[in-house]
């Protein structure tokens, strides 16, 4: 052995037991998270002074920890691991009956045995994928994500294809907001698409583990290999009756990806309409992905070449309209502050029976068991 095959050794060691700290770190706090909702909703439930305290009790709660030395857990990450442990009543559950019979058993001053006898329900979503894989496979920044998803066999989906894609938080929330869910039960080849969608998908790395609304149910998009985010805007073309009677009376159509030339630079706005009652031009910008401030920039320049460059002497100033898959109030409430002609909308798509989607959930699942 040389000098340079034993530093080959330490570096591969330090690499490996590197990544199981973290990966162990993120487990742990994980549990810290979960268990801080149960005992949160155990107070709510069965405390002795929590009358007093009602819609108080996490401010409240808050304060107290502050003085404590934990001060960075505020009501709203309070409410937040409340939620989690509703959403997942059963997570953690093997992992502390674990330790409550092995040697770490003083881990906690508190008895486990609860885990054992409170006999939680378990949700849909801890039927199908095993809780332990969940616990291991995943950070608490994806199950922050994942428990915005009301909709249990939606929320399932992105818990199988972000442990089989080992997705980074950041690339989970680009596909929830990309519709994958959607765009997969109405895609006939589940794994072209599936392809499509990792292509370009962040990967997971060591470091990163501790970091009003219209619905287009009339698109009737067609059952291909695999439905993409172009289909969306060719559906409300080809279906443009019904999407003028979702937009409301009085807009006429004029064009698509309308061509305008600004600073020898050519853009295109998706979808113009002429409004006749309001008399105005209305500039639609569709996007296969949650609101972004950005968007309002681009869509706001468009406005300002069609007021200086199309608007006639009796219309009056366009009007921006940016479809989005999440409207995000409160950031699109500061991105709006003193614009008076654009709005922000989210659309959603009409999606397959449940039991098409329970059926292509099953078929996803043993992929990351077997």
């Amino acid at each position: 052995m040389n000098i340079q095959k034993l530093a080959n050794i330490i570096v591969e060691i330090h690499d490996k037991m590197q990544h199981q700290a973290i990966s162990a770190v993120n487990v742990y706090l994980t549990i810290r998270n979960w268990l801080i909702g149960y005992y949160i909703l155990e107070f709510e439930q069965n405390g002795k002074d929590r009358a007093q305290y009602g819609q108080r009790l996490l401010p409240q709660l808050s304060e107290e920890l502050k003085s404590k030395g934990l001060i960075n857990i505020s009501a709203p990450e309070l409410r937040r691991f409340r939620i989690f442990y509703n959403v997942y009543p059963n997570l953690c559950s093997n992992f502390l009956n674990s330790l409550d019979t092995s040697s770490n058993r003083g881990m906690l001053s508190h008895d486990l045995s609860f885990f054992q006898i409170r006999g939680t329900t378990s949700h849909e979503s801890e039927k199908i994928v095993p809780q332990d894989k969940l616990l291991k496979s995943l950070s608490f920044s994806h199950f922050v994500e994942l428990i915005k998803i009301e909709d249990q066999l939606k929320r399932t989906f992105y818990e199988i294809q972000a442990i089989e894609g080992t997705w980074s938080v950041s690339e989970l929330k680009r596909q929830i907001a990309s519709l994958y869910f959607e765009r997969s039960s109405l895609s006939l080849n589940k794994e072209q698409l599936n392809a499509l969608a990792n292509r370009d998908a962040q990967q997971i790395k060591p470091k990163d583990l501790l970091k009003d609304s219209f619905v287009f149910e009339f698109l009737g998009l067609p059952v291909k290999d695999a439905v993409e985010e172009a289909d969306l805007e060719d559906a409300l073309i080809d279906n443009l009756q019904e999407f003028l009677l979702e937009l409301g009376n009085g807009f006429c159509f004029e064009a698509r990806q309308k061509r305008i030339l600004i600073d020898d630079e050519y853009f295109f706005i998706d979808l113009v309409f002429y409004h006749r009652i309001l008399k105005c031009h209305v500039l639609i910008e569709l996007k296969t992905e949650s609101f972004n401030h950005k968007n309002i920039g681009q869509l706001q320049a468009y406005l300002e070449f069609y007021k200086e460059n199309i608007m006639q002497k009796d219309d009056r100033p366009p009007v921006g309209i940016l479809l989005c898959t999440e409207s995000k109030p409160q950031m699109v409430r500061y991105a709006l502050a003193n614009s008076e002609n654009l709005f922000v909308s989210q659309y959603r798509l009409q999606l397959p029976t449940e039991e098409e989607l329970q059926r292509f959930l099953e078929d996803q699942l043993k992929r990351i068991i077997n």
